[in-house]
């Protein structure tokens, strides 16, 4: 098991999905682990969920390490920067800071052409999830480079430069990345690693509500989404930063977008049932499949429209993207 015992670690979004995942990996590895978000016990806000941050933060202390949860609204620049005066008051550094502040999923408006939707709503979105990420890595790396050092994640949604199928959404998860480049720039001569990570496909606690099971249970959801099956906790993401944080040589990945499943591989990470799903294996065998057929789904059409602009700008995927151009405009013309 990685060790992180001693390690100050900080989650930015630990309330629920991936932050929750990753906030009790790092405490599974021995670290004390601050949860900030505005979800709380104390006071619950939108999206109207029961998951807060004192909860996860007991989940981190019940998987091993110390958990310390701290209500915060990180579009307050005031409120994040007594955030990480408290932590240099309690513990004079820290280790990991993870940057998994989202609050956008009932924001985007999927299927809407960019001159259709509501642009208060998607500046809304970039405030949530873009603003909030350079207030919270501008006064949290200080703390980083008075101590020895330590490793910025941007948690975001794949790692390729094509197009995610909304504009916001598409600009918010790639401003993610590009925020990890930047800042491993700016870094390049101080012992700090920013990069970049996206999950796979999440069984987050909204996922398994939406497909009416739990985690006990989620396999009876493949027959729903057969992709479901390449599903992963939370937890998996979680594990491989806290590999990352424990590799002395991190800083050969500094900033890079990195894939989970990529990750689990290089470091032998499993999750919690033992499984190392590789979301890129099984998107590119899917894809194969549609196309050696004759006759695609509804779901195979929309599986291959999303797929082709996600790997724009990938040499590697050339020919593919050719080939599922080809074979939508034929079965375009097909249809009439």
């Amino acid at each position: 098991m990685t060790t992180l015992a001693g390690k100050i670690a900080l989650v930015a979004g630990a309330t629920r999905g991936a932050g929750r995942g990753i906030a009790r990996a790092l405490g599974e590895a021995g670290a004390t682990v601050y949860c900030t978000g505005r979800s709380s016990r104390a006071g619950p806000v939108d999206p109207k969920r029961p998951e807060t941050i004192e909860e996860t933060a007991e989940l981190v202390t019940a998987a091993g390490g110390t958990g310390v949860a701290v209500r915060v609204d990180h579009t307050d620049e005031a409120a994040v920067e007594r955030l990480f005066e408290r932590v240099r008051a309690d513990h004079g550094k820290l280790d990991v800071l993870v940057n998994d502040i989202w609050g956008g999923d009932a924001l985007t408006e999927w299927g809407k052409p960019f001159w259709e939707f509501d642009v208060r709503t998607g500046f809304t979105m970039m405030e949530r999830a873009i603003h909030t990420h350079v207030i919270t890595s501008r006064h949290g790396v200080p703390l980083m480079l008075e101590g020895d050092g330590g490793l910025v994640v941007e948690v975001t949604d794949g790692a390729f430069r094509g197009y995610r199928g909304q504009l916001f959404y598409d600009l918010c998860k790639t401003s993610a990345i590009r925020l990890a480049y930047a800042m491993s720039v700016e870094l390049a001569d101080h012992p700090v690693t920013a990069v970049a990570l996206t999950p796979g496909f999440l069984r987050s606690e909204a996922v398994l509500d939406h497909f009416g099971v739990t985690e006990d249970n989620w396999r009876d959801a493949i027959e729903k989404d057969p992709h479901f099956a390449l599903s992963e906790t939370p937890l998996l993401v979680g594990r491989v930063i806290a590999a990352l944080a424990a590799d002395p040589a991190v800083d050969t990945w500094s900033g890079q977008a990195l894939t989970c499943w990529d990750l689990a591989r290089h470091y032998d990470v499993r999750d919690a049932d033992g499984a190392q799903p590789h979301w890129d294996e099984h998107l590119d065998a899917a894809v194969e499949e549609i196309l050696a057929g004759d006759s695609p789904s509804a779901d195979d059409v929309l599986l291959l429209t999303m797929r082709k602009p996600q790997i724009d700008f990938d040499d590697s995927r050339a020919e593919q993207r050719a080939r599922i151009e080809a074979f939508l405009r034929e079965h375009k013309e097909a249809d009439g």
